[in-house]
Formats: C-alpha cells, sequence, structure tokens
C-alpha cells in the first residue's frame, strides 16, 4: 500500500508564498507517512493579469524556486508534482506539470495539450490560447512509489481520447491537477474525475485550487482520489486550502481490468468519413 497526499491550494500572485506553502506541504506530507504529494495546476502562480504575470515569470527569483522545490523534495524523501507556467522560446507560455524525484531532480515534465478557450453563461470569458502555447507530447513516469504515473492538466479532462492513451499505456495513475471555475466545478468536475479513472482503469489523483484568489477569480475546489472502480476514496471539499491523504492499493488496479478488460477489448473506432 501506498500512502498518497494531495495539496489543495488558495494560489495567487506571489510565487515566493506560494513555493513556501507547497515546501510546507510537502514536509506536512511526508510527516503524515505520504510517499508522494500532488498539488494543483498553477500552484507558483495564479494571475489571469497576463502582463503583470509575464513580468513575474521573467524574474530571476521565479525561475529559482523549482531549484528550491527540488532541494526540498530532496530534504524530504518526497515525490511532488505541481503545476507552474513558464516562458518558452518563442515568446509564448506553456502550463506546465512537473514531476520531483526524492533524489531531487526532475523525472517527468507535461505541457497541457487542451486550450480553455470558453465563454460561460456565468460572463466569465478565458483564452488561454492567446497566452498559451499547446504541448504536443505524452508524459509517463515508471518508477513512482504509484507506480506508472501520467501527467495531465485541468481542461485535459474533458477529452477522453488522452486518457485512453494512458490506459493503453499501462498507467496505474494519473494526475489531473487544476484550477476548476466553480461553475463547470459544480456541473462536471466529479462525473469527470470518476469517468476517466474508469475508463483508464487506473487511480486518478487530482490537486485542485479552492476558493478566491488574488487576483480576483473563485475555484472549485473538491480535490479528489478515485480509484479505478471509480470510487472516491478522498473528496476534500471546497471551503479551504489543506492537506488531505489517501491510500493506494496496487492490487486494485488489477483487480478491476480483470472484472471489466476495457482496455483490453479495445478495438479502433471506424472512420464515419471513409464509408
Amino acid at each position: 500500500m501506498t500512502k498518497v497526499a494531495v495539496f489543495q491550494m488558495t494560489s495567487g500572485i506571489d510565487p515566493e508564498v506560494n513555493a513556501n506553502a507547497l515546501i510546507a506541504a510537502m514536509a506536512d506530507g511526508r510527516a503524515g507517512g505520504a510517499e508522494m504529494l500532488f498539488a494543483p495546476e498553477m500552484a507558483l502562480l495564479l494571475d489571469r493579469d497576463r502582463k503583470r504575470a509575464g513580468n513575474t515569470i521573467e524574474s530571476a527569483d521565479y525561475s529559482a524556486l523549482v531549484e528550491r522545490i527540488c532541494a526540498a523534495a530532496k530534504e524530504h524523501a518526497v515525490w511532488v508534482t505541481f503545476g507552474l507556467p513558464v516562458r518558452l522560446d518563442g515568446g509564448k507560455l506553456a502550463n506546465r506539470s512537473l514531476l520531483i524525484a526524492p533524489r531531487g531532480e526532475i523525472a517527468g515534465q507535461y505541457d497541457k495539450l487542451h486550450m480553455f478557450d470558453v465563454d460561460l453563461d456565468s460572463g466569465e470569458s478565458w483564452r488561454e490560447s492567446n497566452a498559451y502555447q499547446p504541448g504536443d507530447a505524452l508524459s509517463v513516469t515508471d518508477d513512482t512509489p504509484a507506480g506508472r504515473l501520467g501527467l495531465t492538466i485541468c481542461y485535459d479532462i474533458r477529452f477522453p481520447a488522452l486518457f485512453d492513451a494512458l490506459g493503453r499505456a499501462k498507467c496505474d495513475m494519473i494526475a489531473i491537477p487544476a484550477a476548476f471555475t466553480v461553475p463547470t466545478g459544480t456541473a462536471h468536475w466529479h462525473t469527470l474525475v470518476r469517468a476517466r479513472a474508469i475508463e483508464a482503469s487506473a487511480f486518478v489523483v487530482a490537486a485542485a485550487q479552492v476558493g478566491e484568489h488574488a487576483d480576483g477569480r473563485k475555484t472549485y475546489g473538491h480535490s479528489l482520489v478515485v480509484d479505478p472502480w471509480g470510487e472516491v476514496l478522498l473528496d476534500m471539499g471546497s471551503d479551504e486550502a489543506g492537506v488531505g491523504f489517501a491510500d493506494i492499493e496496487a492490487e486494485r488496479i488489477a483487480q478491476v481490468r480483470k472484472q471489466v478488460p476495457s482496455l483490453a477489448n479495445r478495438r479502433a473506432i471506424p472512420d464515419l468519413d471513409a464509408r
């Protein structure tokens, strides 16, 4: 059995404050017996003011924070995955997740594939593609305490083909760090997280942002850990930030895949346009 910790955050516009909170959560998670800590999308910086965010990302202090977190992972002997915006060579940003191993080195990296470009009935409008460049590759790491770990980010959850690919890659666990809006979270969050776990026959850990943030947005919270059968092992609610824990039983994956071998039974889908 592997114990994992989930850090539900209310990240703001000061990366130093966010990094300190993440490092404290790493210590709390390890003290609670967890071998892995999962933190949300945009853990180091959540700022919808793109000019201000751009200036922050360009600073030397910001780029040094990843090194601090790597050192903390080594100090606390814990795996940690978290999200942050980074500047690419072409000028745009990437919405990135990093996986840090207990040896203090980056063991996995994933740039969000699907851009959140939506207009909600609540009046919220988001155009992630205006500032961010989508990724073009999957990320799977073999040797974590929870087995084979696949990385995704937030809006990716609405695209089953990605999770089908991670399921076919025999991922034992999939991370979905997120910053879901309140309207979309209320309507779809629990259903989507459970569906992706069932489809991939894998554990899903969905660490989420929560509450009112310094940039004016509100996020839904309800960080979740769901097992391959779709059972919710942890739901952290929508009231506050903090660290939660869940026990991962590796044999549960084989039990579920034996009962419902959907990955093994999968066939190529015919192209309707080819008829």
